[in-house]
């Protein structure tokens, strides 16, 4: 019975730690650095598209500029009203 409970505990804790790694759309951390390094990118190939990607996942903190211009190009398509809305909940992250 200690253990059913042990093992029950255990499963418990782990299904919490797992939903606390991930953000509000569903995608961890590692998933939206992804994303923001690929829209960042687009417009690279080959070999500089490699050290380009590896940097940026590799990269602690994005400053207030790199967000911006992140926040930009995601924003894409986006007027008025929406693009407000859009761009200040992009750059609290």
């Amino acid at each position: 019975m200690r253990s059913f409970i042990s093992v029950l505990a255990l499963g418990l804790v782990m299904s919490m730690g797992a939903a606390h790694a991930a953000d509000d759309d569903g995608k961890t951390k590692q998933q939206s650095k992804m994303t923001t390094c690929n829209a960042e990118a687009t417009d690279k190939k080959g070999d500089e598209r490699k050290a380009f990607m590896k940097e940026c996942l590799s990269a602690k903190k994005a400053t207030q500029q790199e967000k911006m211009k992140t926040c930009n190009v995601e924003a894409k398509g986006m007027k008025g009203d929406e693009r407000k809305k859009f761009m200040s909940e992009c750059l609290k992250k």
